[in-house]
Order: C-alpha cells, then structure tokens, then sequence
C-alpha cells in the first residue's frame, strides 16, 4: 500500500522547490507524476514557482467543491497509470479533501506527498494541515532558518514592511504589499510585542 506524506516547514524551507526535484526524480525514470494545488494559491496562478527560480505549471487547481480522488480515476482512465501525486500548498485545502488523497494512497496505490505549512501568522492551524497531522502515513519537518541563526519555526506576516499579528488567514498579496518571513520563536515573540500584542 503507498502512503499519504505530509512535508510541512516554515515560510522559505524549500517546499516547493522539494516538490519539483521529487517530480522531476520520477520523470527522469519515465513514471507519470500529477502536481496539483488549491485555487486558493493566487500566487504564481497556474504556475508552482520555487524561490530558486525554477517554476512549473499545475497540472490541476482544486476547488473547494471539487472531489480529488474522483478527478484521479478520470485522469487514470484517460492517461493511463500514475506513479505520484503532488501537492503544493496543502494547508488551502480542506478536510475532505485530505481524506480523498488519504484514499487515493490507500485505495489506488499511489504516493501522495503533500507540502505546506502548518501554522499561519497567528499561529493557529490550517483546516489541511490539520488534518493532514492525523492522517498522514509519514510527516516531515522541512527547515530552514530565522534571520538570527535560529531554526524557523513560525511565520510572519509583513504588510507594507511591517509586522502584523491580526487579519485573515488567507490574505496572498490581497492588501498592501503583503510578505511572509519565516521566523523563530524568540523574534516572533519580540516581533509582536513591538506590534502591540
């Protein structure tokens, strides 16, 4: 039976750029792979894009209405055999959806390898990753680093330079000129003290 992975990390830990050396790594083997993503990612549009330059566009945008594992068998039926499903910016999704990729693993014997952060700017949960914590066969701590050396484990949200603690979840490049940085505790906590909160 192929497994459901859930590869979570801070803002700038190499999540999508993982993904594209995954699927590359697959197709450099001549196996099919399918990358997919929520439409609630308006960054890039269709388009997966890594830090490091290297971009590439989803083969489908998920809905929020939309069933994963039936498009799968479709796709299956129409293309043939698939040998991984990837998804980029997990935490979007909803719960229903991680069960129909826990069923795509489970029933269609295909890897799904999920990426996403676990945590928003306030430091609560996302419905996907959330879910993906109690279903996922294997969870995967991607790292990187804060600006003072120290493993990131939080993420910040800058609207127009400038920390803030407050807002919606999802708010990708909405208002302002909105970034994210990946932080450690210690600086988010000294961050939000700055800010007031």
């Amino acid at each position: 039976m192929s497994k459901l992975y859930f590869r979570y990390g801070a803002m700038n830990s190499g999540k999508s750029t993982n993904l594209l050396q995954v699927a590359h790594n697959y197709e450099e083997r001549g196996m099919k792979v399918i990358i997919i993503k929520p439409m609630t990612d308006t960054k890039g549009g269709e388009m997966l894009v890594s830090r490091l330059g290297v971009s590439r566009k989803a083969d489908y945008l998920v809905h929020k209405e939309d069933n994963i594992y039936d498009w799968v068998e479709k796709w299956m039926k129409a293309n043939g055999e698939l040998h991984c499903l990837l998804v980029d910016e997990v935490q979007f999704l909803k719960a229903y959806h991680i069960d129909q990729l826990f069923e795509i693993a489970c029933r269609l014997d295909i890897p799904v390898i999920c990426y996403g952060l676990r945590t928003d700017f306030r430091m609560e949960g996302f419905e996907g990753s959330a879910r993906l914590l109690l279903m996922a066969h294997s969870i995967e701590e991607l790292k990187t680093i804060c600006k003072c050396g120290k493993k990131a484990m939080l993420n910040g949200r800058k609207i127009n330079g400038k920390f803030v603690f407050e807002g919606d979840q999802v708010a990708i490049e909405s208002v302002g000129s909105v970034e994210y940085e990946a932080l450690c505790p210690k600086c988010y906590y000294r961050y939000r003290e700055e800010a007031g909160k």
